[in-house]
Order: structure tokens, then C-alpha cells, then sequence
């Protein structure tokens, strides 16, 4: 007599578990497709520029290949040519340009020399050729040009800062505090500013601030400094009293606050003497105009009557 043995129950158990496994993999995949929506939310692309990246990475990939071929083969001219254009076709090719920075330049001037790259294929653009062109700027410090992509030229500039006005011969320069020459301006324009002169005043002008910040209430009553013989500087004030001062950084400084002391408790500037001459160590001369080729030595300190203004 046989015996017939019934798993319905275990069969059960499987169709269970199977239900079960199925169960899961839906819901891993639910978490994968959110995981994967969360990650495309947080990318600074939208959905189809993303395909477009992804297209031009796929392209490139074929590019590259192409021109290692064509390399091997003596065409890496042809292989550059082709890569650009499958980059053009791809839509990678220079449709705006950006500029950043731009204060007192002529703006137009950086665009001059970026349209040249406009309708190119960004592979093809010469980031640091055009970056080279734009140092040539006199303004122009430092930039930076940068590939936005899929079509946007970016160019970032730093400027130069205007520290004085350069008188020449016949015209007068705005300069940066390396003396770099910035643009030429009017004799209009150049009132108001630090004017400078004399041969390699220029490139004083960084040492010219620091003896001037010795004496800051004098300072902006300065309207000039003539550098003399590369060696020391004759201020004049706005006033048109001259102020001789002796060579050296100590010892023009310490001068310059004495002579400060001075107008502070005498009121120098604005008076009859035309010019005060602190060369001397121990001794100011000063040339009143009413005595010409006359000049009274005083020891530092103390002023005459005659000197001081209204007399």
C-alpha cells in the first residue's frame, strides 16, 4: 500500500517567500529611482543639457579615437579639425562672451579681442593666446579665460589701480603704484590727483605714500612731489610753497613731521614764504619773495614773525 505525501503547505511558503522577493525588488527599485531623482535634482544641469554633456562625452570618446588614428596615420591637423567640428556639431561653439571685472577699461577693448573667437568651436578657442592679448591692455592686471559650457566665453579681469598722475613734457599719465602707465588725461583731470615728476618718479611712488602717511594731515594738501637728481623730493603744496626735503626715507620723514609741527603752531602753509628748505639737519631756510635772493636760517623749531601768514 503506497502512501502519497502532500507539500501544499510548503508550496504555499515558496509562493509566499517568491511574493515576498518580488516585494522587495520593487520597493529597492522605488529607492534606486528616488536616489537617483534626488542626485539629478542636486546637479547644476537640467535634464537636457545633461544629455547633451553626455552626448558630447560620447562623441569625444569617437574624437579622440579618431584623431589617435589619424596621429598614427601623420594627420593630427586633420584628427584637431575633426574633433572640433564634431564639437560644433554637438552645438560647443562660442555664442557669448562674458566679462567680469570691467570698471575703468574700456570695455569694448576686451570684446575686440574676444569676438575673435566667436562661432569658433569651443575646443578650438586659445584660452592662454587670449589671455596673453588681454595683458597687453594697459589697465589689465591679470585675467582669466574660462570654457562655459555648451557656448559661453568667460573672461574674468583684474584691473590696475590708479595711484598718481605722471607729468611729462606735454602731457600728463595716470599710473598704477608701480608706475605702470595706465591712459593719458587731461590737465582737467589730473587736478585733484597726486601729481608726480621727475626722472624714475614712477616708480616711487609706493615709497612717495609711505613718507606721506608720516604726516597724515599734510598729506592731502600736497598737490606735488619732484623727485630730484633719483634721490630726495621737492613737495609742493596746493598752496605753491615748496618744501625741500633731504635724501633718505628716515630722514625725509622726520622732516616732514617737524615741518607738520610746525604749520601746526606757526601756520606755514598759506603764508609769505614761498619755500622752506629742510635739507640742513638742524636748520629750515625759508625764501620770502618781497626779499628776493634773500633767505632766513632758522634753527628748526622756531620761526620768525616774518614768516608767519597775514604779516
Amino acid at each position: 500500500m503506497s502512501t502519497t505525501i502532500r507539500r501544499k503547505a510548503k508550496t504555499a511558503r515558496k509562493s509566499a517567500a517568491a511574493q515576498g522577493n518580488k516585494a522587495k525588488v520593487r520597493t529597492a527599485r522605488a529607492r534606486t529611482g528616488s536616489a537617483v531623482d534626488m542626485a539629478m535634482g542636486w546637479l547644476p544641469f537640467s535634464e537636457e543639457q545633461l544629455h547633451r554633456i553626455f552626448l558630447f562625452a560620447i562623441l569625444g570618446g569617437a574624437a579622440v579615437l579618431a584623431w589617435v588614428v589619424a596621429s598614427m596615420a601623420g594627420l593630427p591637423t586633420m584628427a584637431e579639425m575633426q574633433f572640433a567640428q564634431i564639437a560644433s556639431d554637438a552645438g560647443f561653439e562660442v555664442k557669448r562672451v562674458e566679462v567680469r571685472g570691467v570698471k575703468n577699461i574700456n570695455e569694448l577693448k576686451v570684446y575686440e579681442k574676444a569676438l575673435a573667437e566667436r562661432d569658433r568651436s569651443m575646443t578650438m578657442v586659445d584660452l592662454d593666446g587670449l589671455r596673453s592679448e588681454l595683458l597687453e591692455l594697459s589697465w589689465v592686471k591679470d585675467a582669466r579665460v574660462s570654457r562655459q559650457l555648451p557656448d559661453t566665453l568667460v573672461i574674468d579681469i583684474v584691473e590696475r589701480k590708479p595711484s598718481a598722475v605722471l607729468r611729462k613734457a606735454d602731457h600728463f599719465v595716470l599710473i598704477d603704484k608701480a608706475g605702470h602707465e595706465l591712459e593719458t588725461v587731461s590737465r582737467k583731470n589730473a587736478q585733484g590727483k597726486l601729481i608726480v615728476s621727475g626722472p624714475g618718479a614712477g616708480q616711487q611712488v609706493v615709497a612717495l605714500s609711505q613718507l606721506l602717511e608720516a604726516a597724515p594731515a599734510l598729506k592731502p594738501r600736497v598737490a606735488e612731489a619732484e623727485w630730484i637728481g633719483n634721490r630726495r623730493w621737492n613737495l609742493t603744496f596746493q598752496t605753491g610753497q615748496v618744501l625741500a626735503l633731504p635724501e633718505g626715507e628716515r630722514e625725509a620723514a622726520s622732516s616732514l613731521v617737524t615741518f607738520a609741527r610746525l604749520d601746526g603752531t606757526n601756520r606755514l602753509l598759506g603764508g609769505k614764504v614761498t619755500a622752506f628748505d629742510m635739507r640742513a639737519k638742524d636748520r629750515i631756510y625759508l625764501r620770502v619773495p618781497d626779499e628776493e635772493g634773500k633767505e632766513l636760517a632758522l634753527k628748526a623749531g622756531a620761526v620768525p614773525h616774518t614768516a608767519q601768514a597775514g604779516d
